[in-house]
């Protein structure tokens, strides 16, 4: 998996913030997508406090692993997928976290059986797609490309 691109995808879709800022859900969250834990420093803080660059860098870094590691505990296989199948597993993986991509199990057993095609149907038949718009669409082609 092409690791560059997958942190330069994520910058574009996740947008970079160096504040604490609410999410879409509502969530405190700062830097590209960071979601605000009980285990980070930022914790508690109000919204619109100030996160430095090299903070942000640094939490990216560690989402960045974090969230592979997360998508290969739903896809074993995945280093065995095609390098743009991959980089849409960890996208999205890293967009709802594991315990909602786990929920999209005809989406799983499509990927699984290299239907990508039906794939691509599962993945926009969610409140997630709804949610996301063009990033969804845009994984989605991504997907049907595979099936060319």
């Amino acid at each position: 998996m092409n690791i560059d691109k997958l942190r330069e995808q994520l910058k574009i879709d996740e947008g970079i913030k160096y504040e604490i800022y609410n999410d879409h859900l509502g969530y405190p969250t700062f830097g590209i997508g960071h979601l605000i834990t009980e285990k980070d420093p930022e914790y508690g803080k109000p919204i619109g406090t100030k996160i430095s660059e090299d903070r942000v860098n640094e939490v990216f870094n560690s989402d960045v692993q974090l969230y592979i590691n997360e998508t290969k505990k739903i896809f074993s296989d995945l280093e065995f997928k095609p390098d743009l199948i991959q980089l849409v597993l960890v996208n999205m993986c890293f967009n709802m976290g594991a315990p909602r991509l786990t929920k999209f199990k005809k989406f799983i057993a499509a990927i699984n059986d290299e239907q990508w095609a039906e794939a691509s149907v599962e993945m926009m038949d969610s409140l997630w797609a709804k949610q996301v718009g063009s990033r969804a669409e845009r994984l989605r082609d991504i997907v049907l490309q595979q099936a060319n």
